[in-house]
């Protein structure tokens, strides 16, 4: 058995004992102290807030006999977020959870200079019953998607259900299908698995790195279009700007990402498709990358649930546009 916390004052400390030697440290935070989940036990390592032997580890860290981790948990502090009536797509609602599909251009939750505009205000307008597990700025959040990325995301109405939805994303029994166009041919169907860590040049960024988190996708072609691909994404893992950061790996990186590469490859493609590439780009100002299904038990009825979003207009319009070479050929 753990032992048992010995400060007050929001500071927390456990020795560790030979049951819980080899256990990760992210696994281990919020299984003793149950209020945390394993984002927020994640976040809180990355602020420096969780120590072994009062030393930063990383989240994947395992755990030896006699090591003590420390856990500081911040106060609570005022809600900065504020409800706000913004446009929400509900695909799906209960008492429990929600299932909602994104717009382009809307941050998931608020961040320092950036309180307003977010998924979380137009859920605080909608919901006002949230979960609280993930802190004061994301309040019923899951998981997450890239601001610029578009798609379903399940959000918790109670605490219960953010617990049952998060170990069902640990255990990767979640489904999360994703719709891409990439640049090039890629394999008829492939798996990337590649750790990722933030770029040590630009900590805005990540990369391929040797020591960072495990990180796995699975893609298949569904059409050739020419200097194109459209692909379907299935994640294993959901690491930060995972499936963009892996085709930018294999060299196929997602058209119009503007971080990724996938706004400049227009010079090394066929020079028949340099003119459509770059019309193409001027209509397109983000990521081609669409969450396209979402599929997971409900927490409490144990129901099985999938949803489907059809791809948004600019995605639409950009995939109708790189069919034209085919269609040029064909027609010739």
């Amino acid at each position: 058995m753990t032992g048992a916390p010995v400060r007050g004052g929001g500071v927390r400390s456990f020795g560790i004992q030979e049951e819980d030697e080899g256990e990760r440290l992210d696994r281990f935070v919020p299984r003793v102290l149950e209020e945390l989940s394993r984002s927020r036990v994640q976040g809180l390592v990355a602020e420096g807030s969780v120590l072994v032997n009062d030393a930063a580890k990383r989240p994947g860290y395992r755990l030896r006999i006699g090591d003590r981790v420390t856990v500081e948990v911040p106060e609570p502090v005022e809600l900065v977020a504020r409800p706000e009536d913004l446009p929400l797509t509900v695909t799906y609602e209960d008492a429990d959870l929600l299932v909602v599909d994104k717009p382009a251009g809307m941050a998931v939750h608020p961040a320092p200079g950036s309180p307003a505009g977010t998924l979380v205000n137009a859920l605080l307008h909608h919901c006002r019953d949230l979960s609280g597990i993930n802190g004061v700025l994301r309040p019923g959040i899951v998981h997450r998607l890239d601001r610029d990325t578009t798609g379903l995301l399940m959000v918790a109405k109670n605490d219960a259900a953010h617990r049952g939805l998060a170990a069902q994303l640990e255990e990767r029994s979640v489904e999360r299908g994703y719709t891409a166009l990439v640049w090039g041919k890629p394999p008829v169907e492939g798996m990337v698995d590649a750790p990722l860590d933030r770029n040590p040049a630009d900590r805005k960024r990540m990369a391929v790195a040797e020591g960072g988190r495990r990180a796995v996708t699975r893609f298949r072609r569904l059409r050739e279009l020419g200097s194109f691909s459209l692909l379907e994404l299935r994640l294993e893992t959901g690491r930060t700007h995972q499936i963009r950061v892996h085709m930018q790996h294999l060299g196929y990186p997602v058209f119009g990402d503007p971080v990724y590469g996938g706004r400049t490859r227009v010079r090394g493609i066929d020079p028949r498709h340099r003119p459509l590439a770059s019309r193409l780009l001027q209509g397109l100002d983000r990521q081609a990358l669409h969450a396209a299904s979402l599929g997971f038990t409900h927490p409490r009825t144990g129901e099985a649930l999938r949803f489907e979003s059809p791809l948004p207009e600019d995605m639409e319009r950009t995939l109708q546009g790189a069919a034209e070479p085919l269609t040029g050929a064909a027609g010739a």
